[in-house]
């Protein structure tokens, strides 16, 4: 009879224990995780960069490849580094973002280094526009037979 008697006494112990630990574990999962993406030269790095003396070969040759160019010209080079803060639920956030803009004149010789952080930029919203279609309710039999007689010679280009 006396044995059990400590054994008694340890439940409610083991138990507050339990609780304890299993309170702390769930406070540890609700805290703020960061992910971070992309890369940015230090500023080490960028002071090799002589401007009107380095070219785009010599750039790469230090600092590696880009992340992004020019879409329409080849006339930049962009390095991107971004904090993405994630916190329980909600939407993830973009705590920090740096840009590095290295741009080049015509002949590849490096006219300018700037170097953009979050504050600098805009939001941009996307629109999701839709392009109407006249084929609705259509199908692809219907489409296929239906232009017929609408090709005209003229209307080829051979």
């Amino acid at each position: 009879m006396q044995s059990s008697t400590p054994s008694r006494k340890r439940g409610p112990a083991v138990r507050r224990l339990c609780c304890a630990v299993a309170m702390c574990a769930a406070l540890a999962a609700c805290g703020a995780t960061y992910r971070n993406h992309g890369y940015v030269p230090t500023a080490e790095e960028l002071d090799q960069i002589a401007v009107g003396v380095d070219t785009r070969a010599s750039v790469e040759e230090t600092l590696g490849s880009s992340a992004a160019g020019s879409v329409l010209q080849d006339d930049a080079m962009y390095f991107v580094r971004s904090r993405v803060k994630n916190f329980a639920l909600l939407d993830s956030e973009v705590v920090e973002r740096t840009i590095v803009a290295i741009s080049f004149d015509s002949a590849g010789v490096v006219r300018n280094v700037e170097t953009f952080g979050l504050e600098d930029g805009q939001v941009v919203p996307l629109a999701r526009r839709v392009t109407d279609t006249t084929v609705e309710g259509r199908t692809f039999l219907g489409q296929l037979f239906g232009n017929i007689g609408r090709f005209t010679p003229s209307g080829i280009d051979g």
